[in-house]
């Protein structure tokens, strides 16, 4: 990857820092963002910087354990980017990580409530069904091996009583899935609150229309994992 590429990869990620704190997915120094550079090098957003203030410069390059290759003085990688790590071990195409606190998702991992019903056109074409992964410790290797068992499936996934984690071809599509999650989320809980019944959910789409719409997913270009129907992957 020459220079000029590297520095397209490095705006992006910081265009993708930026949105996600305008939209509330953080506050403070959450979240991290990571795209794999080939080589055993990998980007990532340092620790300690809220995603607003995040800049080309102030990127890092690390190798698959973690190691600075490149950066500034004083500059190191969130404690979370073993997630992001295991990620990438586990899917070679895997290209970019985005894990961000968006609130109505997370409301739905801290309720232990999964997003696994296909009721929106959303769910069917571009995420699937989303788990929730079980709760890991923060900065231990307790949170990459929650998430390890649903990556084989899945590109979107909620941490219990932590936040998402979405994955894509490249930072841009995971970005888009962690957009596509938070609508899911929030539309999800208005239709239920409408609802107003206990065990009642929202109407799902019929079988046969939703193998429709994961045939889609080929005219759409969507990469990555899909549950829902294994012969579209």
């Amino acid at each position: 990857m020459d220079e000029k590429e590297l520095s397209a990869i490095k705006e992006q990620v910081c265009d993708v820092c930026n949105k996600v704190w305008q939209k509330g997915w953080v506050a403070a120094n959450d979240g991290n963002v990571s795209v794999r550079l080939g080589n055993d090098r990998y980007l990532c957003t340092p620790t300690g910087i809220s995603k607003s203030f995040i800049t080309p410069e102030k990127l890092l390059v690390i190798d698959h354990d973690a190691n600075i290759v490149e950066g500034a003085p004083g500059y190191r990688p969130s404690s979370e980017i073993k997630m992001h790590l295991r990620v990438y071990a586990e899917r070679a195409d895997v290209n970019g990580v985005v894990h961000a606190h968006p609130p109505v998702a997370t409301s739905f991992a801290l309720a232990q409530i999964p997003l696994d019903n296909y009721s929106l056109i959303e769910n069917a074409i571009v995420i699937g069904s989303v788990p929730i992964a079980p709760f890991g410790i923060p900065s231990t290797n307790e949170v990459p091996e929650s998430v390890a068992p649903y990556l084989g499936e899945h590109d979107v996934l909620l941490l219990e009583n932590h936040g998402a984690l979405t994955v894509g071809s490249d930072v841009i599509t995971a970005y888009y899935r962690m957009e596509t999650l938070e609508l899911v989320a929030n539309t999800t809980f208005h239709a239920r609150m409408l609802l107003n019944s206990g065990n009642k959910e929202e109407k799902e789409i019929p079988r046969p229309v939703l193998e429709q719409l994961f045939a889609m997913r080929a005219n759409y270009k969507v990469t990555g994992k899909h549950p829902g129907y294994k012969k579209y992957h």
